[in-house]
């Protein structure tokens, strides 16, 4: 892991952006250390530098966390090829004319998830290794296929919550029961992008004994910024 950049921002975070092989990624860590970690995505292909992220990451942070992302393989500013670039076109495409999606995601996102377990991986085991973390760790973010990967392989994982969820590749379908850690799992009712009775029938599947369903009014990017409260004292349960 090399550091290229580093500031500290006015509530104390110390921000720091890394490359780890061909992987970007950020970290930021509170003042106190050692702290719990939280790998913290996005949604498939938006990047680690995304708004909603970066709030997401500096306020958890602020909160008494260090919290990783890193820009998956074809997202942000890593290449992304011609191939790749037509079947996003294809499923922009699909789902403004209100078409049929499942084939064309499966395509996409199943060997996109398979890719990007192993490099999270890799930067879970990097970031682990410094003396600002602790050995808890938690998931948080909105690509729900990747969280149920990575809580399944990864048994260092001990708290998860997961956004959305309607588009979820089958082989993340069916390992939703083998998730077995705490979960919070948040759904905007009426999200345009994710179909509402998927995200109901992904919850039921999990198999965690603990599983809270945070349900609000509004659109994909309307999550109301309590959420973000609760989801602290979620991790601030499990991981602290």
């Amino acid at each position: 892991m090399r550091f290229t950049s580093e500031r500290r921002l006015d509530d104390g975070v110390l921000e720091r952006e890394f490359t780890l092989g061909e992987i970007p990624g950020t970290l930021w860590t509170p003042g106190s250390s050692p702290a719990p970690l939280v790998l913290m995505s996005h949604n498939n292909g938006l990047p680690k530098a995304d708004p909603r992220l970066v709030a997401r990451a500096r306020y958890t942070a602020s909160r008494g966390y260090a919290v990783a992302t890193i820009d998956a393989a074809g997202c942000g500013d890593r290449p992304r090829s011609a191939a790749d670039e037509r079947v996003r076109a294809d499923l922009r495409r699909a789902m403004q004319a209100g078409e049929p999606v499942d084939e064309i995601f499966e395509s996409f996102i199943g060997p996109l998830v398979e890719n990007a377990v192993p490099e999270w991986q890799t930067t879970l085991d990097a970031v682990l290794e410094l003396p600002e973390t602790g050995d808890r760790v938690g998931y948080s973010g909105g690509w729900t296929a990747l969280g149920i990967r990575l809580a399944v392989a990864e048994p260092r994982i001990a708290a998860a919550g997961f956004f959305a969820g309607g588009y979820v590749p089958r082989a993340q379908r069916e390992e939703a029961r083998r998730v077995t850690v705490p979960l919070l799992f948040l759904l905007q009712w009426d999200d345009e992008g994710n179909p509402r009775q998927r995200a109901l029938d992904l919850f039921d599947a999990f198999g965690s004994k603990e599983k809270t369903l945070h349900a609000n009014l509004g659109g994909h990017t309307g999550t109301p910024w309590f959420e973000l409260e609760d989801g602290c004292r979620f991790l601030d349960r499990h991981l602290k």
